[in-house]
């Protein structure tokens, strides 16, 4: 099991590597079909995967990253007008196949649209900003990075249960250790990108502060995901990728921190 896990997260670092380098369409097509099996995933949890309600939000998924691509639906634009109508499909759905769905199911609807594909989609909005190519990489650092570094800092000094009823093996230690970890690598990674993206001082404390906040961030994203598991009596959310379960088993932590960092970005690295 330990030799597939570390082959299929092997396989996903090549996959990452290779759409964000390319940015553009090949990387917005590649998150907009992870962004579908997540929602197929959640959907499934949720028993809704076949259904109108899922439908609707594959389409809307859809729709997002065609309006992304020509600049129509950006989260500092029409966002609210999109969650708007896609509401008022999943409540036509609700009304016109009553008493088919339960309104927590529209609600899950909604929430998968928002949580899964709306929040993947800041990966391709930071990739596309200025620099993002290198900014791209604050998000794995906070996310994946961090977890390594909590795992490690847990195994070697974790006493204090963190959050024991939803991740028994989560430790304060670890918590503390995944930030440091985050805070030293982002720093050894600003330091090689100094020259390259003129980055300054400035630059640097920021890039770092991104980083912490991202690695707090990207430990609510798992514990969120455990929680909802937990909810709904399921291991995984699916079985995709070997070792690690489905793509929101692997992205949990990426899916909220991404977001973060793009806007972070947009705002702090001028």
């Amino acid at each position: 099991m330990l030799k597939m896990r570390l082959l299929s997260g092997f396989v996903v670092i090549l996959f990452l590597l290779a759409f964000a380098m390319a940015g553009g369409d090949p990387l917005l097509v590649a998150l907009c079909v992870v962004s579908l099996i997540g929602l197929f995933e959640f959907y499934r949890v949720m028993g809704i995967e076949s259904t109108i309600l899922g439908f609707i939000g594959y389409g809307a998924t859809i729709l997002h990253y065609w309006g992304i691509r020509e600049k129509v639906f950006l989260y500092h634009e029409n966002l609210f007008f999109f969650l708007m109508i896609m509401l008022c499909l999943l409540l036509g759905a609700y009304v016109f196949t009553y008493p088919k769905f339960h309104m927590e199911n529209v609600m899950a609807a909604l929430f998968g649209i928002a949580y899964i594909s709306l929040m993947l989609s800041c990966v391709y909005l930071l990739r596309m900003l200025p620099g993002g190519e290198s900014l791209l990489w604050v998000v794995f650092i906070a996310s994946w990075g961090s977890d390594t570094c909590a795992y490690c800092a847990g195994s070697l000094f974790g006493k204090h249960k963190l959050v024991p009823i939803l991740s028994p093996k989560k430790t304060i230690e670890g918590a503390v250790g995944g930030v440091m970890g985050s805070l030293m690598i982002t720093l050894l990674y600003s330091l090689y990108l100094r020259q390259q993206m003129d980055f300054s001082l400035r630059h640097i404390l920021f890039l770092m502060a991104i980083a912490g906040v991202g690695s707090l961030v990207s430990m609510i994203g798992d514990l969120a995901a455990s929680a909802i598991k937990r909810n709904y009596d399921v291991k995984d959310f699916g079985t995709i990728l070997p070792g690690h379960g489905g793509i929101i088993d692997r992205f949990d932590s990426v899916i909220l921190v991404a977001p973060l960092v793009y806007f972070l970005s947009l705002y702090l690295i001028k």
